[in-house]
């Protein structure tokens, strides 16, 4: 994965990042969010994730959505979403910020959504430092396995997209801005 250099990253970058897929690889596009973890591995080579990095997948479960994010500086989540009017293949990115996560329009593919999840998350004081949700909208989600065409061809360029997220969060840690300067 590109963001291990030490060229884009501090070595002295401590900051705990967990990019969380979530979905149901039987569901058709809501595998997006596996698809790009698997992806975001496969980048990585054959070596584990850069040091305080995790890549993981789950299926929409709060209670686990809260246990992958808690303690971790920036989580980062993949999920497939519902829009009305929809685009298959359209990517949304969202970041918390005090606000509600739910946006007009759009849901999520599971019963139980991501703004359930924050939400709970929130309540309990179990919120990630600073959480940035990918949604990316499907056309099918019935069962079956592998992404419809729109969909399957985001995963590469979002992957992509993850990893310069990443690259900046490091960056602007291990270099916050002087609060002396006027």
């Amino acid at each position: 994965m590109r963001i291990a250099s030490e060229r884009q990253v501090p070595m002295n970058s401590h900051a705990r990042i967990a990019v969380i897929g979530v979905g149901n690889d039987f569901r058709r596009d809501d595998g997006i969010g596996w698809a790009v973890v698997s992806r975001l591995r496969e980048r990585a080579g054959h070596g584990p994730p850069p040091n305080g990095m995790e890549l993981t997948v789950n299926d929409g479960d709060p209670g686990r959505l809260i246990g992958l994010w808690e303690d971790v500086d920036l989580a980062i989540v993949v999920d497939a979403a519902h829009a009305h009017p929809g685009r298959p293949g359209r990517v949304h990115r969202i970041e918390l910020d005090g606000e509600e996560l739910r946006q007009p329009g759009q849901t999520s593919s599971h019963g139980l959504g991501l703004g359930e999840a924050v939400e709970l998350s929130r309540t309990l004081g179990r919120l990630p430092t600073r959480l940035v949700v990918f949604a990316v909208e499907g056309q099918d989600h019935t069962l079956g396995t592998g992404l419809t065409e729109p969909v399957a061809e985001v995963v590469e360029p979002l992957a992509q997209r993850i990893e310069q997220e990443i690259i900046q969060y490091r960056n602007a840690a291990a270099h916050p801005p002087d609060s002396r300067r006027e």
